[in-house]
Order: structure tokens, then C-alpha cells, then sequence
């Protein structure tokens, strides 16, 4: 097919008007650039006009670009390489390596392309299918080893209906531009098919049968775990204001979840946190495989000093990828920071292509888009009986903490699980700042429903009874109230708050999550025979300390068992009449 040609006829930032020469259009396709430097800048087509002409959206700085420069049209979509090797790496938006970039220049030099696989790499292949056997897309054609995981070869999912194995390579080591299979239809034609294939970023892969997120995916964060769970194939946010902790909650998440494979999609953020995860994770062990957190992590580098168009191609490239291992019968973990900053994006092009705006100037479908990007995860049974799943957490940075704009409540209405962060909280240092009275989750909780309805029911109590406190003093309240609020203030500090830098209190997981809240319960429900407001406090203090110096004890120690001790010996106290706190 011949491809279409064209010419710029206006620039506008990263929006770019064409007429089409030659050929016809189609929206969605990918074009190409030529600017007088010789370089090619890819793009995209978003919109097609009457009378040949289309607005481009340029994914690289368009400087010294003007009118009359000349336009490739590609007729095919943006698209993701998919294939092994795609772990441990890091890419931009559009998939180029950035360590494969920074050999070639020390800054980012637009209009370079590097292959998203390493080609030279040879794959041990192992058949798992035999000449004449019938195939569809989807079917598993060998696997080889990748990372920790056994990576499946596919029949591209773009295949439709039945096809026989023509020929199939022997076990081996073969690159990923080698064919490894000839398949042929009903009516003869072949198709020859290689480890790797490609997929449109936009087009969501189809489920070969869709299933109910019921199971809850540990976190290690004890707030989540307990009150505000995620399950595999489910979907969460986590939006507050600058410096509540978001970006931290995100790296605890990417750290200690216990997912097979975490995909960290790095849209729009400050480039330092970037650079923090580039650094640190090569060196992190992950503890249940004992080799490197990259070698089950992937991540989309997009920061806000690269182009503002291709944070949105950032986001779609995370999720694809996600959906392919998802295929693999992998539970995959998509981290996006920040959503917000790629709705930024949208409005900025909707801007300039002068279409009705909404509130606060986002484009009218910003809500469609943010339900279609949230509903490609789920839990998707395959064809072999595997359960495979997906899961999408999002970061929303809303301006001044604001939650009624529009892409926090278009993205409250599209996930599960709302972890709202507090500035109260965080400016009081209580960290995970998510607010413990106002999130909320859908999924069930590692704790049983009874037990999570007992703990929000105590922290309700202690809210409202901070706020008589703040309006009448301690005087104003009984020594029974005061008591519950202080159990509330106990249940807060040792259970609900982690450290998330420390190497025990970072991370928690099932069984310690049990034993701790089995010695809370006990403290809550113990009777308090202490009588006054000072006693009262002194008997609390002393528990949450001792409480505290537990959390940062491993498990399964001397230490710990004799911490313990110690914290059952205080709760049964009576007096602390000459003791000072």
C-alpha cells in the first residue's frame, strides 16, 4: 500500500496542522516529521479535517519546525514492541531505551529511535507445539526463560480465526527477528511469526475470559492492608496535595507489593524521582525471590522535562505492556505518577485545537478516557486455566489538594479503592497520611469484615471525640470518653502509622499484619480501670512506646518475644501514680 504524504501548513507548540499531497489519512496513525536539520520527529494524527487535512501531535520539541516541511505517513498506529527482554529496562513514552539513548548523545536529541529490544540477544526456545497442530491468535507457540519468570511466545493476538503449524523451529537460542514458526490459514496463506510482535498502545488486548477482582494483594502497608486493601485486577487512587507523601506511598508500593511483575509508568513527574528509582532499585533485593526488584520491574520514564504530548503515549505504552504479561498468567502492578499531569496534557491540546472546553478547561471527554485507561485492568482467566491479572494504581495531584476538580472525581468514579491523602495528617507527620475516616475501598481486606467495621467504628468515635475536645478541653469530656479517644489516638500511632524507611516497620507482611492486630484488639477491648485524664494519658503513652519499640523488632526473635511481654505487662497496669512520661 502506498503511504500518504503531506506538508505542514501550521505549528502550534506540539500541535502541528497538515494537508495530505498524496494518499489518504487515517486517524490514529503515526507520521513523521522532516525538519530541515535532516532529523525526523515522530507523531501522531488525532484529527482528520474536510479537504485533506489532519492535526498531528508531535511527541518531540517542534523548535525550528515550519511551514512547507514535509510529512511521512506511516498507516499504521503507535504501537509497542512486545516480547522478552521488555523486563529490567527502562524506556521514554515511546519506548525508546534511555540507557541505549545515552550512549548515543548525553542529552536527549529528538528525532532518535532506538529498537525497544535488544536484537542481538539470543533466547533459549522451547517448543511447545508441533507441525499441523491448530493454532489461534493467542495460542502459545514455546516459552524462554526471562528474568525470573518463564516468558510464553505467542500467536499475535491481532490473528483471527484457525490456523496449522506449517513448520516450528527446534529447542534453542534464537534473537527475536529470527522466525521461529510458519503458520498457514484455510485457504493457504502463510504467516511467518518471530518471538516478538507489536500491538496498538491504544487498543485494549481482549480477555479471554473476564473474572471478578476478589482477592486481596498484600501491600505491606498496614493501612491499606487492613482498612483500604487493593485486590489483583483491581483499580485504586491516591490523590492529595504537594508534599502528603504521594510519590512515597508509590516507591513503597513498587518496593514491597506482592506482585509479579511492577510496571512504574513515570508520567509527567519531577525527574528527580525518576532518577530515584533508577538508582535505587538496581540495588534492592526483592525478598520472596532474593535477586534484584528490576528484574520484575519495567519502567516508562515520561518526566516533566520531556514533551508534553508523549506523557499521554507514556501511559497507554505502561498499560499495554501490563496487559501482556497480564497474558502471561503474571499479576502485574501499573503504578502511574501522575494522571494528573497527563490530563494536563490533554487540556493543552484540546486548547489548541480550539474544542469546547469543560471545567477548568479539560477537555469534555476527559472523563471517558480516564474510565477507558482504569477498565483495561481486571483479572482475566486465559485459555489453559491461568489466572492472570492487572492492576492499576494512579496518582492524582490535584492543585491545592482540591478533590472536587475534574480529574479526581472522573478518577473516584473509575476506581475501587480512594486512599485520600490528608494535609492535616501530613503536616502532623503521620505517615501513610491517608485519611483514616474518608478513604475507602470496595475489595476485601486481609482482616475480616467484622474486625475492619470494628477498627473504622473506633476511629469515627476518636475524630468526633478530638473535635469536642478542641471546643470544650479535656475537662469537658468524661474520663470514659477521654479513654476511647486515647485508644483511638493508640490504634493511629502503632498500627495505622509505618516507617516507610525503616527495615522492619517498612513493610509488613500477612502474619506479622495478624499478630499486630490481635495485640491492638486486646488493648482496645481491655477494661481501664485508671481514672483521671492524667493517668489516663501516662497509661497510653507508656503502651504506644512500647508498642512502637516492638514494630521496629523482627519477628521471630528473643527480642521481639520479650518486647512483647513487656507490652502485655503494661497493658494490665494499674497506676503510673510515680512515673513521669
Amino acid at each position: 500500500m502506498q503511504k500518504a504524504k503531506g506538508k505542514v501548513v501550521s505549528v502550534n507548540e506540539s500541535l502541528v496542522g497538515v494537508v495530505c499531497t498524496e494518499g489518504a489519512i487515517m486517524n490514529g496513525e503515526v507520521a513523521y516529521i522532516q525538519i530541515e536539520d535532516g532529523k525526523r520527529l515522530k507523531s501522531e494524527v488525532i484529527d482528520v479535517k474536510p479537504n485533506n487535512m489532519a492535526y498531528l501531535q508531535v511527541f518531540e520539541d517542534t523548535s525550528w519546525m515550519k511551514v512547507g516541511d514535509l510529512v511521512e505517513f506511516t498507516g499504521l498506529p503507535l504501537a509497542v514492541k512486545l516480547g522478552p527482554g521488555i523486563l529490567g529496562s527502562v524506556t521514554d513514552g515511546l519506548q525508546n531505551p534511555l540507557y541505549e539513548l545515552a550512549k548515543i548523545e548525553w542529552f536527549l536529541e529528538r528525532g532518535l529511535e532506538v529498537d525497544p529490544l535488544d536484537e542481538n540477544q539470543k533466547w533459549y526456545f522451547i517448543p511447545k507445539v508441533t507441525k499441523g497442530d491448530m493454532v489461534t491468535g493467542g495460542s502459545i507457540l514455546g516459552s524462554v526463560p526471562e528474568k525470573i519468570f518463564e516468558h510464553k511466545i505467542f500467536v499475535p493476538f491481532s490473528l483471527y480465526g484457525n490456523y496449522t503449524i506449517d513448520q516450528v523451529v527446534k529447542e534453542g537460542d534464537y534473537t527475536i527477528d529470527d522466525i521461529i514458526a510458519v503458520i498457514s490459514d484455510s485457504q493457504g496463506n502463510t504467516t511467518e511469526l518471530k518471538m516478538a510482535f507489536e500491538w496498538p498502545v491504544k487498543t485494549a488486548m481482549p480477555f479471554y475470559k473476564r473474572s471478578v477482582p476478589e482477592r486481596s494483594m498484600p501491600t505491606g502497608i498496614r493501612i491499606l492492608d487492613a482498612l483500604f486493601p487493593i485486590a489483583y485486577g483491581g483499580t485504586a487512587c491516591n490523590p492529595g496535595p504537594f508534599g502528603a507523601g504521594k510519590t512515597v506511598l508509590q516507591h513503597s508500593l513498587a518496593r514491597h507489593s506482592q506482585a509479579d511483575v511492577v510496571i512504574i509508568a513515570a508520567c509527567g513527574e519531577r525527574a528527580g524521582e525518576a532518577v530515584e528509582v533508577f538508582k535505587d532499585f538496581p540495588e534492592l533485593i526483592d525478598p520472596r525471590t532474593g535477586k534484584s526488584l528490576m528484574d520484575r520491574t519495567y519502567i516508562v520514564g515520561n518526566t516533566s522535562s520531556m514533551p508534553v504530548a508523549a506523557r499521554e503515549a507514556s501511559v497507554y505504552l505502561a498499560t499495554t505492556v501490563g496487559e501482556y504479561y497480564r497474558k502471561q498468567g503474571l499479576n502485574v502492578l501499573i503504578l502511574a505518577d501522575s494522571t494528573s499531569r497527563w490530563a494536563q496534557a490533554l487540556r493543552e491540546t484540546s486548547g489548541r485545537k480550539e474544542e469546547i472546553p469543560g471545567p477548568e478547561a479539560f477537555p469534555m471527554y476527559i472523563s471517558t478516557l480516564i474510565s477507558a485507561f482504569y477498565d483495561r485492568a481486571g483479572v482475566e482467566i486465559l485459555s489453559d486455566g491461568i489466572v492472570g491479572s492487572l492492576s492499576i494504581i494512579g496518582t492524582v495531584s490535584p492543585a491545592g489538594g482540591n478533590f472536587d476538580e475534574p480529574v479526581t472525581q472522573a478518577t473516584l468514579l473509575s476506581t475501587g479503592a480512594f486512599w485520600g491523602l490528608s494535609r492535616a495528617l501530613s503536616d502532623a507527620r503521620k505517615y501513610p497520611a491517608i485519611d483514616r475516616v474518608d478513604s475507602n475501598s470496595k475489595y476485601p481486606s486481609l482482616l475480616h469484615q467484622d474486625e475492619v467495621t470494628f477498627l473504622l467504628q473506633l476511629l469515627r468515635d476518636g475524630k468526633t471525640i478530638a473535635s469536642n475536645i478542641l471546643l470544650m478541653g479535656e475537662k469537658g469530656i468524661t474520663d470514659e470518653a477521654y479513654i476511647r479517644y486515647q485508644k483511638a489516638e493508640l490504634l493511629d500511632a502503632v498500627f495505622l502509622q509505618q516507617n516507610s524507611f525503616h527495615e522492619v516497620d517498612g513493610v509488613t507482611d500477612p502474619n506479622r499484619l495478624r499478630t499486630m492486630f490481635n495485640m491492638v484488639k486486646d488493648i482496645i477491648d481491655a477494661p481501664v480501670s485508671i481514672t483521671g485524664k492524667a493517668e489516663i494519658r501516662s497509661h497510653f503513652n507508656f503502651i504506644r512506646q512500647a508498642f512502637l519499640d516492638w514494630n521496629y523488632l523482627k519477628a521471630d526473635t528473643e527480642a521481639f518475644d520479650k518486647q512483647k511481654a513487656k507490652l502485655i505487662t503494661l497493658v494490665n497496669k494499674k497506676s503510673y501514680a510515680t512515673e513521669n512520661v
